[in-house]
C-alpha cells in the first residue's frame, strides 16, 4: 500500500536512469543504446564499463586495456558529448568490484588502488560523481568488516577532493556481505559523509527470497519457506526504518530471467575451491534490465 504521507509529486523530483549495460550487450553501439534510453524518457544512463570499454575500442579501431586509463579517459569525454546530444546525464559509472578486503602487500590490493585512481580520472572525464562499488566476491578476501570499511574508507577519501560519492551496493553473491544489512553495518563503519548505498531490489531478494537452485525460483528449506514472506516483510521494514534517506545515494529497479536449466547447489569455482553456488537470485547472468532513481543528478 502506498504511504499516504507521500505526495506522488514528490516523484517527479527524482531523476531516472537506465544502466547501458541493460541494453543489449557491449557488442550493440552505445550510440544506438542512448538513443533508445532517451527516446524512453530517461532522464540520465548508469555507464557501464563494459559499454565504455566497448566503445573505447570502436573509438580507437584496436582493442583498448581495462587499463589504459587515458584512453578511456579520452573515449569517455567522446560518449559524453553523446550524452548530451541526447539529452542524458551521466548518474553514476559502475560498476567497480573485488576492491575491498584483499591482503596488505598483495599484488591485488595494489591493483585495487591503481583502478580506483584510473576510474576516478574516468568520472571526470564523464562528469558523474557516483561510483558504484559493488561488494567484493572473491573467496579469498577477508569477512572482517572492519577490514573492508577500512578499505572503502580510504577510498571514499580520494573521492572526497572531486566531490566524488561512493554508493556501495549489496551483491547477493557476494562472499561477505550478500545483504543490505551487512553492506549497511559497513557503511556505517566506513563513517564518511560521501559513503552511502546503492540498494537493487534484484539483489536484495536474491540474497533473502530467490534461489536459483529450485523449480519455484524461491528458498524452499522447509524451516525457512513458512517463513519466507513474513521475513522478507520485516527486513524490508527494517531497511525503511533503519537507513537514512540521505544514505540511499540509488535505487535500482531489477529483474532477471528465471533460467530453464536449475543451477547446482555445489560448483568448483576458477580457484578449484568447492563453493556453494547459492548466489541466490542470479537467474541468468547480466540477462536482466536495470534502472535506477537516484537522489539527484
Amino acid at each position: 500500500m502506498a504511504n499516504p504521507s507521500v505526495p506522488h509529486t514528490s516523484l517527479d523530483q527524482i531523476p531516472t536512469s537506465f544502466a547501458t549495460v541493460s541494453v543489449g550487450t557491449p557488442s550493440d553501439p552505445l550510440e544506438t543504446k542512448l538513443k533508445a534510453i532517451s527516446s524512453a524518457r530517461f532522464q540520465a544512463i548508469e555507464l557501464g564499463f563494459p559499454d565504455l570499454l566497448s566503445f573505447a575500442s570502436n573509438h580507437f579501431k584496436k582493442e583498448i586495456d581495462d587499463h589504459d586509463f587515458k584512453s578511456l579517459c579520452e573515449a569517455g569525454r567522446e560518449i559524453k558529448k553523446l550524452c548530451k546530444k541526447n539529452k542524458l546525464e551521466i548518474m553514476m559509472l559502475q560498476p567497480f568490484s573485488n576492491f575491498e578486503g584483499w591482503p596488505d602487500g598483495s599484488k591485488e590490493r595494489a591493483d585495487a588502488f591503481v583502478r580506483a585512481k584510473g576510474w576516478i580520472e574516468i568520472m571526470k572525464a564523464v562528469e558523474t560523481d557516483i561510483l558504484q562499488v559493488g561488494s567484493s566476491d572473491t573467496p579469498s578476501i577477508s569477512k572482517d568488516f572492519n577490514r573492508s570499511a577500512s578499505d572503502l574508507r580510504q577510498l571514499a577519501d580520494l573521492l572526497s577532493p572531486y566531490g566524488f560519492r561512493l554508493a556501495y551496493e549489496p551483491w547477493c553473491w557476494s562472499t561477505h556481505a550478500p545483504t543490505w544489512k551487512a553492506t549497511w553495518e559497513i557503511i556505517k563503519l566506513v563513517d564518511r559523509p560521501n559513503a552511502g548505498l546503492c540498494l537493487d531490489t534484484f539483489q536484495i531478494a536474491g540474497a533473502e527470497w530467490a534461489d536459483p537452485t529450485t523449480s519455484s525460483g524461491m528458498i524452499e528449506e522447509r524451516s525457512l519457506q513458512q517463513k519466507l514472506e513474513i521475513s522478507f516483510a520485516e527486513s524490508l521494514e527494517e531497511l525503511s526504518r533503519t537507513v537514512p534517506s540521505a544514505k540511499i545515494y540509488l535505487l535500482q529497479i531489477s529483474d532477471a530471467y528465471k533460467l530453464s536449466v536449475l543451477m547446482e547447489k555445489d560448483v568448483e569455482n576458477e580457484a578449484g575451491d568447492v563453493a556453494v553456488s547459492v548466489q541466490r537470485g542470479i537467474f541468468a547472468g547480466g540477462a536482466g534490465h536495470e534502472s535506477g532513481a537516484g537522489d539527484r543528478i
